[in-house]
């Protein structure tokens, strides 16, 4: 059935796509950025080595650009490459040895990473993350390829920046209210060229999707809302004990601009099953809330957020409680919860138990922010966080992940041109502290400037 339904679908597709294409004409768009970066400390346990108690500091660029091929007003190939993604340092690799570079594969874009022994080996020249079509036909709008996986609603539980996935998407227009209906290959494991191992059949992760949005605008009024269903099967580890995930995720989302105020907010919720052949099965049941709000006043503005993951402290029960993240978009600190800068180029700071950055997981957390933009040019922002742990971990002696204070200032050059300051200090919580109180932490600060060309 399966295959079945795989070849009805290829088929449609072909019928609707299969148009002459004569690229008309080509859109640029994109990013460039060059940052330093200061680190106190990339391990915080008081008494560990000077190795790892270390400060860093380095210099990193990334250009992001993107190319539509315009066919016509309606049909277009949409791609997007990262170019350079790096630390400023030579072309040697000598630095990481031993490595095997494969720069036809990268993680962070479509393929998979294939430099053993080096811990971030992105291609150091140039890595295609999404190319799909983007057909807006008379029954609809299509995407189909490479694109953005987990892209819904706010930006909670959002991975724009480092997923992609093959998708095929149709948008169907109904009154104020348009459809999305998706597929989405999340891994393939049958067999081909660079997959000769595979031993079974339908061991792929599959994830078919459906939601509906409506936007919305009255007056000084406006915004979006909608929910979407997502079902992930789940058999690559059919072969191992014979076990397979279902998961059912809910994701409704609301925004919306009340003249000066700006407010959103998102709840996630995901339940099922992972069924084994020889061992307890386990339900799944995990919840995550968001909610941000944000009010300006001439040339003040003051904020806030909101934010709860549910966590698990026993993954050996009958229960899994912590399926979802605050995903690897929110960034709402320079440290605490920061995945794009923090965990992506230093690899998040070591303590006593996991690392400070990443995604949000096991979590409450809240912010207050203030801002101050004295000229057209110039803004100021300053927030206060603070974070604990849902569910203490067995033997630990504390829940709170600590209290953190960033500063952010952004100057505009020119309209495209922009330079950033920021600085963000941590007052270190005794959840890191682990199991034992005789360990000792330290508090941290980050200082990180940037210079931004949009383009």
């Amino acid at each position: 059935m399966k295959r079945f339904w795989l070849i009805l679908l290829s088929m449609g597709m072909v019928t609707v796509l299969s148009v002459s294409a004569y690229a008309a004409d080509v859109k640029f768009s994109g990013q460039y950025y060059v940052a330093g970066m200061y680190l106190n400390h990339v391990d915080i346990r008081e008494n560990s080595s000077a190795a790892f108690t270390r400060s860093t500091a380095f210099f990193y660029q990334r250009l992001r650009l993107g190319t539509d091929f315009i066919v016509s007003p309606c049909l277009k190939l949409v791609t997007r490459m990262d170019i350079m993604e790096r630390v400023w340092e030579p072309d040697s690799v000598s630095n990481y040895a031993p490595v095997v570079y494969d720069t036809s594969v990268d993680s962070s874009g479509a393929a998979t990473k294939a430099a053993a022994g080096h811990g971030n080996a992105d291609a150091r020249n140039w890595d295609f993350d999404h190319i799909y079509i983007d057909y807006a036909s008379s029954i609809g709008q299509f995407q189909v390829g490479f694109m953005p996986d987990l892209v819904w609603g706010t930006k909670w539980g959002n991975n724009s920046a480092f997923s992609s996935t093959g998708q095929i998407k149709y948008f169907l227009p109904i009154g104020p209210v348009k459809m999305l209906f998706a597929y989405v290959k999340k891994d393939e494991k049958d067999y081909w060229k660079d997959d000769t191992k595979v031993v079974a059949n339908d061991r792929d992760y599959d994830s078919y999707r459906l939601g509906p949005l409506y936007k919305f605008k009255s007056g000084n009024v406006s915004g979006e809302t909608g929910i979407l269903f997502i079902y992930d099967h789940d058999a690559r580890f059919k072969g191992t004990d014979d076990q397979k995930t279902d998961t059912f995720v809910l994701q409704p989302y609301f925004k919306g601009k009340f003249g000066p105020i700006s407010l959103q907010g998102e709840i996630n919720y995901a339940f099922g099953q992972v069924e084994y052949d020889s061992a307890a099965d386990q339900d799944i049941s995990s919840f995550t809330a968001f909610l941000d709000a944000d009010a300006k006043f001439g040339m003040f503005t003051v904020g806030g957020s909101l934010a709860f993951v549910q966590g698990d402290n026993d993954s050996t029960d009958d229960e899994i409680n912590n399926a979802l993240t605050g995903g690897p978009d929110l960034d709402p600190c320079w440290m605490m919860f920061n995945h794009s800068t923090l965990n992506s180029w230093v690899g998040g700071i070591k303590t006593h138990t996991n690392k400070v950055g990443g995604e949000m997981t096991n979590a409450w957390f809240g912010q207050l922010r203030a801002g101050i933009a004295p000229t057209s040019k110039l803004k100021l922002v300053a927030s206060v966080s603070y974070a604990k742990a849902d569910k203490e971990p067995t033997g630990y002696i504390d829940d709170e992940y600590g209290w953190e204070i960033d500063l952010t200032g952004t100057y505009k050059i020119t309209n495209n041109l922009s330079y950033m300051l920021g600085a963000g200090y941590l007052f270190t919580g005794d959840y890191y502290k682990g199991t034992s109180s005789s360990h000792q932490i330290e508090d941290n600060y980050m200082l990180i400037n940037k210079l931004t060309l949009d383009f």
